[in-house]
């Protein structure tokens, strides 16, 4: 008994070494769609990424020859399909086993090469590795055009940080005024999802969960869900009393109408 405690001690430490945050200096940020116009400037959109490299040294850290990874070809799709952008794109299937628990996703790209890396770093996101990297907020840059060689005019990861950095000058200063029933309500999930001690296992595979508490938009959206694709396990949010609910979402509305705008003018040029 002892020692099978110790075993499955170790294992989870093992996944939680495998999904802890990526080294500094290991991502980087990537235009994703074209640039959008809006008041005589051109703003587009970019999102984090790591390379497949960094996947693997943290697989070769954490479990040295403890992991496989199987690549599968996927038929060719049919170009006039709405699936892709492009013409000629293919799709790999990779299976990742770590310590005979195995997870498997599907990655696409214009060639052999950007497919098969993509697979293999969605699979990796499946045991946790890279996984805060989707939950970064949009980050909108001012571009020099709207062209398909516009370069940025700053650094993607200075305009996140100068983005984020005033939304939470904005946040302490909203603090600093009378507390609001939607502004309690917020300061209560935040507080509630601080820990992530508190965080359930799946109630369907028992699985770790995404904590979707705080990020969320819409109030009626999952708590939390599993963070295995394969797996629709979600935790729903308490049912609040049709009178309180309705309240908290007018208090909410009132509350962004007040909220300065230069802020959000900057978040999102459309």
């Amino acid at each position: 008994m002892i020692a099978r405690h110790e075993a499955q001690s170790e294992q989870t430490d093992v996944w939680a070494r495998l999904a802890a945050p990526l080294p500094a200096g290991t991502t980087a940020w990537r235009q994703d769609g074209r640039a959008v116009a809006r008041d005589g400037k051109y703003f587009a959109r970019y999102v984090a990424y790591t390379d497949a490299g960094t996947v693997r040294e943290r697989l070769d850290q954490v479990v040295p020859g403890e992991w496989n990874l199987t690549l599968e070809l996927l038929p060719s799709l049919n170009p006039e399909s709405d699936s892709f952008s492009s013409d000629g794109a293919c799709a790999f299937k990779a299976r990742l086993q770590i310590l005979g628990v195995v997870r498997e996703d599907i990655g696409t790209g214009k060639d052999y090469k950007q497919a098969s890396t993509d697979a293999f770093k969605r699979a990796g996101v499946r045991f946790g590795i890279g996984h805060e990297l989707y939950q970064l907020g949009a980050n909108w840059v001012q571009m020099d055009g709207d062209g398909k060689y516009a370069k940025p005019i700053e650094d993607p990861q200075a305009a996140y940080d100068r983005r984020h950095a005033r939304a939470d000058d904005a946040g302490t200063q909203a603090a600093g005024n009378a507390d609001s029933p939607a502004l309690t309500l917020r300061r209560a999930k935040r507080k509630a999802a601080a820990s992530t001690s508190d965080v359930p296992p799946c109630p369907k595979c028992g699985g770790k969960m995404w904590d979707n508490r705080i990020g969320k938009r819409n109030p009626r959206a999952p708590d939390f869900k599993c963070r295995d694709r394969s797996c629709d396990g979600v935790i729903w949010p308490p049912r609040e009393a049709p009178a309180a609910q309705a309240a908290a979402q007018a208090a909410s509305e009132a509350e962004d109408a007040d909220a300065p705008q230069a802020v959000e003018s900057e978040e999102i040029p459309f």
